[in-house]
């Protein structure tokens, strides 16, 4: 909630507790309210309504990428999707195409969410995953898994070193009182000091080994398998409802600490919760394709000024990570080059792009 909106009634036992009234601004564009047994939620219509249109565009551009090149008919795939094609269709669309997809969606909307915590939480744009080091802490956990231990614990390695950067980088950012600033920059040391641990953990491999690390350390779809979709999913479905709630607390922090303490929220808990729940979305995210850059960057600002709207926007910003990834795989599966093009580099490319576009605007403001 920004500090601009007119506050709102609160009754009861507090945020963190018991059954309130929450009186929102109606229907014009203002927060409803959501009340359940023991439950009250804020809804704005816009964001929600910014959020399914994206989830609209995320899907059908994934649909786009199951008939790409033609040789299998929008009819056939429809067919196999409903079980009723024939066995070369569904081989190609069921095991080959729609993990990607399915992977390429899941994956964008884990890093969009873990996106929109970050900032949120360092109150700063630059606060997302890549940038501030947790996804480098990921991937120095699903390496050291890759390279020296069984790949079917590649998600544990990620979860774990996530967690362990997050616990550090919290650390250095909470001497004296919580900066928003501090953890950006705590974030920045710790991720290039493990890039270099990275790097090292590669020449220490076998070169097989380190062929295809380096193409997972750039963030790819091309080996993605059906095995790996539902534990993806399950995982940000979990992570997602996890947040809802925590979100309203999240947004109410930025009136400062004293005056959120005053309705009921623990700064520091919810902090450190929302921060795990992140630590989490960008494990979900890495586990799966590796460390892909920018989308966790773009995909809050962009869903943000769509949507016009203010504090976290969770969903919306799932949505956008969704359609921007799915877009990128997309553009990296038509592109005539060599080889096959990790995902990674395309994001990387329109990461850069983004940047560009907002120092030129910056400087012609």
């Amino acid at each position: 909630m920004s500090v601009l909106e007119k506050p709102e009634a609160v009754r009861g036992r507090g945020l963190c507790g018991g059954p309130r009234a929450v009186r929102g601004r109606g229907l014009s564009g203002g927060p409803v309210a959501v009340r359940g047994r023991g439950l009250s939620l804020r809804v704005r219509p816009r964001p929600l309504a910014v959020a399914l249109l994206l989830t609209l565009l995320a899907a059908g551009t994934g649909a786009l990428a199951l008939t790409r090149d033609g040789l299998v008919p929008p009819a056939e795939v429809l067919g196999a999707l409903f079980g009723a094609g024939s066995e070369q269709a569904a081989f190609v669309v069921l095991e080959l195409r729609l993990p990607r997809v399915a992977l390429g969606l899941t994956v964008g909307a884990a890093l969009g969410a873990a996106g929109a915590l970050f900032q949120q939480l360092s109150r700063n744009p630059l606060g997302s995953p890549d940038i501030v080091g947790f996804n480098s802490g990921a991937a120095t956990g699903a390496l050291l898994v890759l390279l020296h231990g069984d790949p079917a614990y590649v998600a544990a390695g990620a979860a774990g070193g996530g967690l362990a950067t997050a616990v550090i980088v919290h650390l250095l950012a909470r001497r004296g009182s919580f900066r928003g600033n501090r953890l950006i920059l705590a974030g920045i040391a710790v991720g290039s000091l493990l890039a270099s641990v990275n790097a090292y953990l590669l020449t220490r491999a076998a070169l097989d080994h380190a062929q295809s690390a380096q193409l997972w350390l750039i963030g790819s779809l091309g080996s993605a398998e059906r095995h790996q979709v539902m534990p993806a999913v399950l995982g940000l479905g979990a992570l997602l409802l996890a947040a809802l709630p925590a979100v309203r607390r999240l947004d109410l922090l930025e009136m400062g600490d004293e005056a959120a303490g005053g309705l009921g929220v623990d700064a520091a808990r919810t902090r450190v919760f929302v921060l795990l729940i992140a630590v989490g979305l960008s494990a979900v995210a890495v586990s799966a394709a590796g460390p892909i850059v920018f989308v966790a960057l773009c995909a809050p600002q962009l869903a943000r000024r769509i949507g016009r709207g203010t504090g976290t926007g969770l969903l919306p910003a799932a949505a956008m990570g969704a359609l921007l990834l799915a877009a990128s795989d997309l553009v990296a599966i038509t592109l005539p080059t060599a080889g096959p093009l990790p995902v990674g580099v395309v994001t990387g490319a329109l990461g850069g792009v983004y940047l560009a576009w907002l120092l030129g605007r910056g400087r012609r403001r």
